[in-house]
C-alpha cells in the first residue's frame, strides 16, 4: 500500500474515534502539513466518506452520519470483540439479526483482517468451547425490532401485527415499556389498548410494526425486565403451586428464577400454628407448572423450611422424595473396603481436575 493511501486509511481511523479532529493534531499525527490534511479529507469525501468541517476556535474535521456504512478501521483488541459478540450472541439466540446476517458480517470482517490476525482469531474460535448447548429460536426482525426499540425510546405507540400461540393473529395497538432478551427470545412489554392491560409479547410472533403519532408516559413500577418475568412466571399452566418458604422475600428470590416463581413477604411473617415472628419470616411462592415432578427437588435445594399449601399431589410428590433419600442414606456400597477405598480415590481426582496421566 502506497503511503499516502496508508494515510488516508489512517486519519479515516482517527476521525472514527469519535470527537472533532484538529487539523494541526491531525497533521502531527500523520506526520504530514495542514494542507496535505485537507488533501486526504478530500479524499475521503470523493470516497462518500461523510466528514464535515468545523468551524471556529476548536473547529476541525469529524464524522457525520451519512447515507451509507463508510469503512470501518479496526484495532486487533476491536476485531476480537466483535467477532466473538456476534459468535456469542449466535449461539445464544439474541443477535438482532438473522443467522445468515451475523454468519455475513461475521465473514466480511475475518476477509479484511490482514493474514496474521485472521489466523490468531481463527485459532480462538476453533480452540472455543461452551458449557452451554446453542439456542436456535427465531431471530427479530429487523423491520420489527428497530420500530419497536424507536417507539420504547420516544414514548411513542406502535401498531403490531402479532399471532399468538394458539394461532389466531390481528393488529395490536401498544404503549411499550421496553424491549427484553431472556432465555433466547426477544420480548416487548407494555400496555396492550385493545383489553387494557399490561401484556407481554414475543418478538418472534410480531409480523410487522408501525410507530404512530402521540405520546404515552410509562407508569412507575418494576422495570421492563422484572415485567417479562413476572408474566412468564405467571403464564396459565396445568398446575397452579402456592408454597410458603422461611426466609425473606430477598433471600428466597436469590433462589429461584424470576421467570419460574413469584416471591411476596408474608404480611404476618410467620408459620400458621407456630411462633410466628420467632421462626424468623415467611414468604408466599407462586409457580405455575405444567409437570410437577421436578417441584420435589427444586424446593429440597432450597434448603430451608417450607410447607406446601397446594396442590396435594406435590404433598405426595415431596413425600416420596424424601422416602427416596432417607432409603439412599441408610445404604452401603458394595463389597466393602478395597472398592469404598478405590471410589474414594477417583472421587477425590476429579474433585482436583480430573483424572492425572502422563505427558
Amino acid at each position: 500500500m502506497s503511503r499516502p493511501v496508508s494515510r488516508v486509511l489512517t486519519l479515516l481511523e482517527l476521525l472514527q474515534a469519535g470527537g472533532v479532529r484538529t487539523v494541526a493534531e491531525l497533521a502531527g499525527r500523520l506526520g504530514v502539513g495542514e494542507r496535505t490534511v485537507r488533501r486526504y479529507v478530500d479524499h475521503l469525501v470523493d470516497l462518500d466518506v461523510p466528514v464535515e468541517s468545523v468551524r471556529g476556535r476548536y473547529g476541525g474535521y469529524r464524522l457525520a452520519p451519512g447515507h451509507r456504512i463508510p469503512p470501518l478501521m479496526l484495532t486487533d483488541d476491536e476485531a476480537l470483540a466483535v467477532l466473538l459478540g456476534l459468535v456469542a450472541g449466535r449461539r445464544a439466540g439474541i443477535t438482532g439479526a438473522a443467522g445468515t446476517a451475523a454468519e455475513t458480517a461475521a465473514a466480511k470482517i475475518r476477509r479484511v483482517l490482514p493474514e496474521r490476525l485472521r489466523h490468531r482469531l481463527d485459532a480462538v474460535l476453533d480452540s472455543l468451547a461452551f458449557t452451554s448447548a446453542p439456542q436456535e429460536p427465531p431471530a427479530p426482525d429487523a423491520a420489527v425490532l428497530l420500530p419497536l426499540a424507536d417507539a420504547v425510546r420516544h414514548r411513542r405507540p406502535v401498531a403490531i401485527r402479532y399471532t399468538g400461540g394458539s394461532g389466531k393473529g390481528g393488529e395490536r395497538t401498544l404503549y411499550p415499556y421496553g424491549l427484553v432478551a431472556h432465555a433466547g427470545r426477544w420480548y416487548v412489554t407494555g400496555r396492550d389498548l385493545s383489553v387494557a392491560e399490561d401484556r407481554t409479547f414475543r418478538l418472534d410472533r410480531v409480523a410487522g410494526a408501525r410507530v404512530l403519532p402521540g405520546t404515552f408516559a410509562p407508569p412507575p413500577g418494576p422495570g421492563p425486565a422484572e415485567r417479562v418475568l413476572t408474566a412468564l412466571a405467571t403464564a396459565p399452566y396445568r398446575h397452579e403451586v402456592t408454597v410458603r418458604v422461611r426466609g425473606t422475600a430477598e433471600e428466597v428470590r436469590a433462589l429461584l428464577p424470576g421467570s419460574v416463581a413469584v416471591v411476596a413477604a408474608e404480611a404476618d411473617g410467620g408459620e400458621p400454628g407456630r411462633a410466628g415472628a420467632a421462626d424468623g419470616p415467611w414468604c408466599r411462592v407462586e409457580i405455575r407448572a405444567e409437570r410437577l415432578d421436578w417441584l420435589p427437588g427444586v424446593l429440597a435445594s432450597l434448603d430451608r423450611p417450607f410447607v406446601v399449601e397446594r396442590p396435594d399431589e406435590l404433598r405426595g410428590l415431596v413425600a416420596d422424595l424424601a422416602d427416596r433419600l432417607r432409603d439412599a442414606a441408610r445404604h452401603t456400597p458394595p463389597h466393602g473396603g478395597r472398592r469404598t477405598a478405590d471410589h474414594g480415590r477417583a472421587m477425590a481426582g476429579m474433585k482436583g481436575g480430573g483424572a492425572t496421566g502422563e505427558g
